[in-house]
């Protein structure tokens, strides 16, 4: 039997009886159980079933009447008070203690209590790391898990059958699941590169190369929108570097960065956006000793504004609003486990801000 023509009989069975346990299955298709659950998580990741422990059933859409009498309001809806509240992010540095601050006060401010634990952009470790949580008593759950990778798809599949409601922090679920029913807080980084790119353009560059220090979702969100931007306002192609560096500070960061503003020099490039604050700092250091003056010969705009501001001269940036991020995100939960099955799944993005100071030539002190 070919696999469309079991998927069928599966998806069959399934409307007939509303739920069907996968030993049924297996006798029935005469296949392997390895064979079925395949099968089961094909149908599944496509939104045509739902699995369940030991079987499956039919796919419900979310909404219809919440719950009641159990809950306080937000601007996402009614809230639970006092609710133990899990949260693993990737790291505990640079990007992230923010936005843990942000859902600390939200979850504060309704009297209940933030668990945090930190992973290591590992699928095994965010699920351990969630296990651990689980296991604590936690209610709902923040999580920024690993979206590519080994183990990434089955880890999002694991969260997204939890018993808890879970909100996904700066991550979407990628292609493979397009009706993974879990709600997101994001920051629209793509949008914030492009912010970035029509500035220097408005400053009158025509050559906008990107800087990037790290392999993150971060990164390749910016890449995307620096791309795309570049190409959409037909900039000159021979001017669009896409330069990687060493992350400031590292063995061997100096002639990097050397070779780096070198490079930009003989392709005309005249103006960068560069990720993150630290990296941004360090070449406009080697470009000062370098007698390269900035912003008279080299723009530069850093994405983060983290330190931006503190530095000489003071960095524009793209801010992302992560506190604010961690704050929706909190309320989202929240409100998810006040009205588990009556909401429908909520995707919000935050759009960041540019920050105009020095380091481009702009006018100081302002933000679009």
């Amino acid at each position: 039997m070919l696999a469309s023509e079991r998927h069928q009989l599966i998806l069959s069975l399934v409307r007939e009886h509303g739920a069907v346990r996968l030993t049924e299955l297996v006798e029935r298709l005469g296949v392997t159980a390895v064979t079925v659950r395949r099968d089961v998580t094909e149908l599944a990741d496509r939104g045509l079933l739902t699995r369940v422990h030991g079987g499956v059933t039919l796919t419900r859409p979310r909404g219809g009447p919440p719950e009641h009498g159990r809950a306080t309001a937000s601007m996402f809806g009614p809230v639970v008070p006092g609710a133990l509240v899990g949260m693993v992010t990737p790291s505990v540095e640079y990007y992230w203690p923010p936005v843990v601050q942000g859902a600390q006060s939200t979850v504060a401010a309704a009297g209940g209590r933030l668990v945090l634990r930190a992973s290591s952009y590992d699928a095994a470790e965010d699920r351990r790391q969630v296990t651990k949580l689980l296991e604590r008593g936690v209610q709902t759950l923040l999580v920024a898990p690993a979206t590519s990778g080994r183990g990434a798809l089955d880890l999002l599949r694991w969260l997204g059958s939890l018993s808890v409601p879970v909100v996904l922090v700066e991550r979407l679920p990628p292609p493979e699941l397009p009706t993974l029913a879990l709600d997101a807080a994001t920051t629209a980084h793509a949008l914030g590169a492009g912010l970035a790119v029509r500035h220097l353009v408005s400053l009158g560059h025509r050559g906008v190369g990107l800087v990037t220090s790290r392999s993150s979702p971060t990164s390749r969100a910016l890449r995307t929108g620096w791309r795309e931007t570049v190409e959409s306002l037909g900039l000159d192609a021979g001017t669009a570097l896409d330069l990687d560096v060493p992350v400031y500070g590292a063995p061997g960061w100096t002639a990097e960065y050397d070779a780096l503003l070198a490079r930009c020099r003989r392709a005309g490039v005249g103006a960068l956006l560069v990720h993150s604050d630290r990296e941004a700092i360090g070449l406009i250091e080697r470009a000062r000793d370098g007698g390269i003056a900035v912003p008279g010969e080299l723009a530069v705009v850093t994405y983060d504004d983290e330190v931006a501001a503190a530095s000489d001269p003071p960095l524009t940036a793209v801010c992302p609003q992560k506190h604010r991020l961690g704050a929706v995100a909190a309320e989202l939960a929240l409100a998810r486990l006040a009205d588990p099955a009556g909401r429908p799944v909520h995707r919000l993005q935050l759009w960041p801000t540019l920050v105009v100071r020095e380091s481009c030539g702009g006018a100081p002190d302002s933000a679009a």
